[in-house]
């Protein structure tokens, strides 16, 4: 029996394999409003036919600020909960696990989306906003100043986390996933590369994990005991003084302990250039990291594209998921031909019998 088509409990909700597709902003909110559109739709319901069993969103912002660009999802109004309703329908209707990716963009915020190249702060007059972050420090030069968020602020937020966790339920999603990842608010806390702060929020290790923890044990409170919590984080900094390997691991501790229940774990993104190792598997080690000395479930993702790759890592037990981003857009199909690959039964959708 192949490994990565066992299914995985998760408190109530069971995946039905171990191959999730990763979270990829789609920058597809063409009327900067959040509300994600056909293409969304098609976009995921596409992997969930596919047969992916955990179909995590894009990025979507609690609060209007927290967006990455003026084009990206949200998830902080009844509107919101309506627009994404059917597709969550959709996804559960085709065997996955819909789960959103609750996120908030920080000093990165008020940025144009990739198809606007050659630029990056997005004035007011353009329909930017200022950014929220830990200190006054812009991720770069070309990054709009943000405000430093005082306690009120950072109450408004962790508020702002459990609130949309409680929309994506209510819109039919059947998990969560707290960003603190990739150089967002979350992960600018964490990192001593971008949070300097000299209050309870910044310092030592402790206080700068305090945020993260705060929102993980908030959106646990929201969702109640059955909802699966899931966290991204970057394992790493990659650059000499930020976060560490060993840092996430006492993290990955501290976010079990207030009830979450997988660390997704992709690395780097708070600092504008860092040397980082990219190639097949890259980002396992810090799953397997994470899931031995946490006693954690993970998941891995960084260019993971052949099935015997995949059974491999869960084989060898650096993780319990495995997520898949660009060989998705590749090949939405990716796991029913992994099915074939490994002697197991693809469960091919009835209309696309004489596909295999």
């Amino acid at each position: 029996m192949s490994l990565l088509f066992e299914p995985l409990p998760l408190r109530a909700v069971t995946l039905p394999n171990r191959i999730g597709m990763t979270p990829m902003c789609q920058y597809s909110c063409f009327d900067h409003d959040g509300l994600p559109t056909q293409w969304h739709a098609a976009h995921l319901g596409s992997r969930a036919v596919g047969g992916a069993g955990l179909i995590i969103t894009e990025a979507t912002a609690v609060t209007p600020e927290g967006r990455i660009t003026p084009e990206d999802t949200g998830i902080w109004s009844g509107k919101h909960v309506d627009a994404w309703r059917p597709i969550a329908a959709f996804l559960s209707a085709h065997g996955a696990v819909p789960a959103m990716q609750l996120a908030h963009a920080g000093f990165k915020a008020s940025t144009y989306s990739p198809f606007a190249l050659g630029r990056d702060g997005v004035a007011d007059e353009d329909g930017g906003w200022e950014p929220v972050a830990p200190t006054t420090t812009p991720f770069s030069l070309t990054y709009r100043t943000p405000r430093a968020l005082d306690t009120a602020g950072i109450a408004e937020v962790i508020d702002a986390f459990a609130a949309g966790a409680v929309r994506a339920l209510d819109a039919g999603f059947r998990a969560v996933e707290v960003h603190a990842a990739h150089g967002y608010l979350l992960h600018e806390f964490l990192s001593p590369l971008a949070n300097d702060r000299t209050d309870e929020y910044g310092g030592s290790l402790a206080n700068r994990m305090r945020l993260p923890l705060e929102v993980t044990r908030a959106v646990r409170a929201a969702v109640g005991e059955d909802v699966p919590v899931l966290v991204r984080i970057s394992a790493t900094d990659w650059v000499e003084g930020g976060w560490t390997g060993e840092d996430s691991v006492e993290l990955a501790g501290e976010l079990k302990a207030v009830g979450a229940d997988l660390i997704d774990c992709s690395t780097g993104g708070v600092v504008p250039k860092a040397t980082i190792p990219v190639g097949p598997g890259y980002q396992v080690p810090f799953a397997s990291q994470v899931r031995t000395k946490a006693d954690i479930p993970t998941a891995a993702v960084g260019i993971i594209t052949e099935p015997e790759q995949a059974e491999e890592i869960l084989a060898d037990g650096h993780a319990d998921v495995v997520l898949l981003g660009r060989e998705l857009l590749r090949d939405p199909y990716w796991p029913r031909r992994a099915a074939i690959r490994l002697g197991v039964d693809p469960g091919v959708p009835p209309q696309y019998r004489g596909a295999y």
